[in-house]
């Protein structure tokens, strides 16, 4: 079956499925193994500790894969700067930028006159609306059940999604609570143009960095097993339930600040979940989709499944 969209036409790529930037999770073998399956992989620069070793990450996406590929900048609200690492980018001429957190206007500015395509993670229909005003070629809309961070209204995919649709012209990605066949189509039934899936890509074999431990509660847990954080910091994330994420949220309802929650928000924690496996020593990023995680396949096994069961839709719906 033919899945083309604008979004397809857009980004160069055969399945209208974009990997998340994923936080010291998205490097060269999990954005090249999206990439080669039809996809968009993406590697996470901000995560990366200078503009050599994402140059050098870029690189080895390009020798892994020939296809599209993205770059993303997570430019939040406590992120270190970002401009000499968008340098590399540019320098690189990769294909796609995406952005997500802080404001986008700096990027936008510097991306004139290139050809990479830009990309904008919203929440919120005026987001939108405003990214398409600063020039997006495509918004990434995300609902309150994805892993990460959200927005601050606890909207759901299923209302946000088509209300941002219905307000920008530009194509739309729907986030958050998709992981499956029947999360692609419900996304396309929405009105959106394609997908982006972040916590279901964790839980593949060529998300290497992720520590097994950290894959196999993403397998194990429920939808119910995440909590946010953050609230009180006005940048809400969803995170798997565990003693460090209540002693946050305990902090939080103390109406303690941005200095005492510090250490238990800080990447080193959550690296310590994450690469380490010390889950109760850490935090990590889930969306309520890890409910509908049964196993760790490869991206090509995700990708062939996800299609398989979409099209089986499609023809159950042409009947």
């Amino acid at each position: 079956m033919n899945w083309e969209t604008r979004l397809t036409k857009l980004l160069g790529v055969e399945y209208p499925i974009i990997q998340g930037g994923l936080a010291y999770l998205a490097y060269a073998d999990l954005a090249a193994a999206v990439s080669n399956a039809g996809g968009l992989g993406q590697i996470t620069a901000m995560s990366l500790p200078s503009p050599e070793a994402l140059r050098e990450e870029i690189r080895k996406v390009r020798s892994m894969t020939d296809k599209p590929f993205g770059v993303n900048y997570a430019i939040g609200q406590h992120g270190r700067p970002y401009e000499h690492m968008l340098e590399v980018a540019i320098e690189e001429e990769v294909p796609v930028v995406t952005m997500t957190g802080g404001n986008p206007t700096p990027i936008f500015k510097r991306l004139e006159n290139t050809n990479i395509k830009k990309l904008v993670l919203v929440a919120a229909r005026r987001q939108a609306q405003k990214a398409e005003e600063l020039g997006a070629d495509a918004v990434m809309v995300v609902g309150q059940e994805g892993g990460g961070h959200l927005g601050r209204d606890d909207l759901g995919t299923m209302v946000l999604v088509p209300q941002v649709v219905d307000a920008v012209s530009i194509p739309v990605v729907a986030s958050g609570g998709i992981g499956d066949g029947r999360g692609f189509m419900a996304a396309l039934s929405l009105g959106a143009e394609g997908i982006e899936m972040g916590t279901r890509f964790i839980a593949t074999q060529e998300c290497v960095h992720a520590h097994p431990i950290y894959k196999e509660m993403l397998v194990q847990g429920g939808e119910a097993d995440t909590v946010v954080i953050k609230r009180s910091l006005g940048a809400p994330g969803r995170v798997i339930r565990n003693e460090w994420a209540d002693k946050i949220l305990q902090l939080e309802q103390a109406g303690e600040g941005f200095e005492a929650l510090r250490p238990y928000i800080s990447g080193t924690a959550n690296r310590r979940f994450i690469y380490e496996g010390q889950g109760q020593e850490g935090f990590a990023w889930a969306g309520q989709v890890m409910g509908r995680i049964t196993d760790i396949p490869s991206v090509s096994e995700l990708f062939a499944r996800i299609i398989q069961e979409a099209e089986q839709i499609r023809t159950r719906w042409s009947k």
